[in-house]
């Protein structure tokens, strides 16, 4: 089974963490860690949501959502014949948002956006077959703003550079295909320099912002299944309980006491897929995905709660050592509750569509 061709995750199944919970959108995959030999990736991903909302069954948001890209890369190569390291670049953290203009909803004209940008570097010790261990730092850039002119309040972030960890352990029988990892990515701390302001009362100044982004843990798991067939699942567990949002003015001024965003519920997300060789040179992929609706209320500057999607994939072996990967996704977001001048407010019948490109190469 060695000789198994297979659809790689970057240009299908991560689009699928575009819109998982809180703010994930790759799922901080490591999978070019498991590559043999010399290797390089470089991938891109882009993902149109529709997500609107009606409060009292009258006024509604119109779509709230902004189409988005997100672009990745990885090199992995070996040491020794115990040692190999890897670095990975993706974009873990994202939000856009944008209520429209114009429709009467108490929030048009609100916006707010998350960038994030991170660096993995890791190193893998193989123990013995079929264990290994690895390890490395990861490096995060973040900044975000937002703008409600309903209360004449924005902020924004500088941006702010911090550092993470993750551990992992994996198990491999190549003659099956069967590789299993856990890993854990360690929380990290931002202390932003944000700049506030309400307009009403002519309040400005650079205040203070501390969160935390959320520790998670994937695992990982494939199987050949005949000499031609791979099955593949991962689940991923992320803490976004113990992230929140909450700028001083906001809290103080604008609504006192309360968070700008916050989460009720962690995550666990789930995925689960079938890869198969159909010639040569070219195979293809099918999965599907889960994350649970959670029922509680939620931030209208996060109008989603869990999702299911489908995702399909198609793999070509342009040459002995190049690949090309392309993937297309289709996800039902679920409905969604928040809560507006003490009216609960209501998202539903939204969904969103990704496609996904990937070019990967052996040296």
């Amino acid at each position: 089974m060695k000789k198994t061709l297979l659809v790689a995750s970057l240009g299908t199944l991560s689009i699928t963490a575009a819109y998982a919970g809180g703010m994930d959108r790759s799922g901080q995959p490591i999978t070019a860690l498991f590559e043999k030999g010399t290797y390089l990736e470089l991938g891109a991903y882009t993902v149109k949501p529709n997500v609107s909302g009606s409060l009292v069954g009258s006024l509604h948001s119109g779509d709230v959502s902004k189409r988005f890209t997100q672009f990745g890369g990885a090199y992995k190569q070996d040491l020794s014949n115990d040692w190999s390291m890897a670095i990975i670049v993706d974009q873990p953290y994202g939000a856009d948002l944008r209520y429209p203009s114009g429709t009467g909803y108490p929030l048009a004209g609100t916006t707010a956006s998350v960038d994030s940008l991170e660096v993995s570097g890791i190193l893998r010790y193989k123990i013995n077959t079929p264990f290994s261990v690895y390890a490395g730092a990861r490096n995060l850039t973040s900044k975000g703003k937002v703008h409600l002119p309903s209360a004449t309040y924005s902020m924004k972030t500088d941006t702010q550079n911090d550092w993470g960890y993750l551990v992992g352990v994996a198990y491999e029988i190549p003659e099956i295909a069967l590789r299993a990892s856990l890993t854990y990515n360690s929380p990290i701390k931002i202390h932003f320099h944000n700049k506030e302001a309400i307009t009403r009362n002519s309040l400005a100044a650079e205040t203070p912002l501390d969160v935390t982004m959320p520790k998670s843990i994937n695992f990982d798991f494939q199987t050949g299944i005949t000499p031609t067939t791979l099955l593949m699942f991962s689940a991923r567990w992320v803490e976004w309980k113990k992230t929140q949002i909450t700028p001083q003015f906001y809290t103080t001024f604008v609504s006192p006491g309360d968070n700008l965003v916050d989460y009720s519920e962690n995550t666990i997300s789930y995925r689960l897929g079938i890869g198969q060789k159909l010639t040569d040179t070219l195979s293809g992929s099918l999965a599907v995905a889960y994350e649970k609706l959670s029922g509680n209320i939620v931030s209208n500057l996060s109008p989603t709660d869990g999702y299911k999607a489908l995702i399909a994939g198609l793999k070509y072996q342009a040459t002995p050592s190049t690949a090309i990967a392309a993937g297309i996704s289709y996800s039902w977001i679920g409905d969604a509750k928040t809560s507006l001048s003490g009216n609960e407010t209501k998202f539903d019948n939204n969904h969103a569509t990704g496609l996904g490109l990937k070019v990967s190469h052996h040296f």
